[in-house]
């Protein structure tokens, strides 16, 4: 019965936007024209935005600065809900070995990628996700995703068929990534004195999917979209740059802000489990990926969330008689599954496991 339980939703499958970027030279079809999302932030006068702050993990454990790099992390995760994250610990030389794997990936022939394609049914693969209905509006951009984390839940005919040394690198690249998303999170259990435990009983053994974005070039930069607005629903976002085309933008004050990817550093954001374990005190935020008409863009998402037995909500000491619980407790399954039934859309998901909600509308 294992499949039928961790069976989490679908996506209805899409043609390959890189294919179809190769024949469309001065226009975008009318599916990926986007007049429902904010226009991106284009323009050049960027500079004087505001920069997403940069946390050092090196500081973070050395007693000299422990305590106010600590209290940047704090910061960074209440008002922005998104940092860079350099002195890391995981290998430059790994980065590499993952990032040209990647590039040589999304650079095979479609008849060997239709090996890995998503299959009826199913959400990882090549292909898009959250697409329920067949005249949705597509984003620009292909994916490649697939769960690592457990092990138990690997598909048989994705990460153990990938090809050489991918497959390999991927491995030590996900076990790297399971260690540093549960060094973050229990540094920011510290930050938020809450009950270690809170956090380590909800996240340990966790699940792990990682998500390979590529985004075409594209000739109507003003219509399209690579990922449409959205706050990350998992735990925590761990994510890797590949190249240095820039596309990543969070709403801050109003304001879409560009995201200038530091070398080798990670940009970590807070997604909406986070947000409900800490009460709301830490905060998931919109954002959304631009494409260019220059040259195409490469990132790769490491989601980490609590297992999937559990279930979760506000951490219990976190929860007073002045700051009561503001979401509701659910499992982790049926919490996932209600995701993938729906359209990426803003925060509309985590907004509906609101508990005053449920009060204003009378239930």
């Amino acid at each position: 019965m294992e499949p039928e339980k961790t069976w989490l939703g679908s996506s209805i499958p899409v043609p390959c936007v890189q294919e179809l970027a190769k024949k469309t030279t001065a226009t975008v079809p009318p599916r990926y024209v986007r007049a429902d999302q904010d226009p991106p932030n284009i323009s050049d006068s960027t500079a004087s935005l505001p920069q997403v702050p940069v946390i050092d993990m090196q500081k973070l454990f050395s007693p000299e600065f422990m305590d106010s790099e600590l209290e940047k992390l704090h910061h960074a995760s209440k008002e922005w809900g998104f940092f860079q994250l350099i002195n890391h610990g995981v290998s430059t030389s790994l980065l590499e070995k993952v990032k040209l794997d990647l590039q040589e990936f999304f650079k095979l022939p479609i008849e060997e990628k239709k090996k890995y394609w998503q299959l009826p049914g199913d959400l990882e693969g090549f292909g898009q996700a959250f697409v329920v209905s067949d005249e949705q509006k597509l984003d620009w951009g292909d994916m490649f995703s697939l769960v690592t984390l457990p092990t138990h839940l690997r598909k048989p005919h994705l990460l153990p068929k990938l090809p050489l040394p991918f497959r390999d690198n991927l491995e030590a690249y996900s076990a790297e990534l399971e260690n540093l998303a549960i060094k973050i999170l229990e540094l920011m259990a510290k930050a938020l004195r809450m009950e270690y435990n809170d956090m380590k009983n909800l996240f340990e053994d966790g699940w792990q999917s990682i998500r390979m974005n590529y985004y075409p070039p594209c000739p109507q930069l003003e219509l399209a979209i690579g990922l449409n607005a959205h706050s990350d629903a998992v735990g925590l976002t761990i994510l890797l740059q590949l190249n240095e085309m820039e596309g990543l933008q969070i709403r801050k004050d109003g304001m879409w802000i560009p995201v200038k990817p530091i070398p080798n550093a990670f940009i970590v954001d807070i997604g909406d489990i986070l947000e409900i374990v800490t009460n709301g005190i830490y905060r998931s935020i919109e954002h959304q990926a631009t494409v260019n008409s220059v040259k195409e863009r490469l990132s790769m998402a490491t989601f980490y969330s609590p297992r999937l037995e559990g279930e979760m909500g506000p951490a219990p000491s976190l929860i007073t008689p002045e700051t009561p619980a503001l979401f509701q407790r659910i499992g982790v399954v049926d919490y996932f599954k209600r995701l993938f039934t729906r359209k990426l859309d803003g925060k509309s998901y985590i907004d509906a496991l609101r508990i005053q909600n449920e009060e204003q509308n009378g239930s």
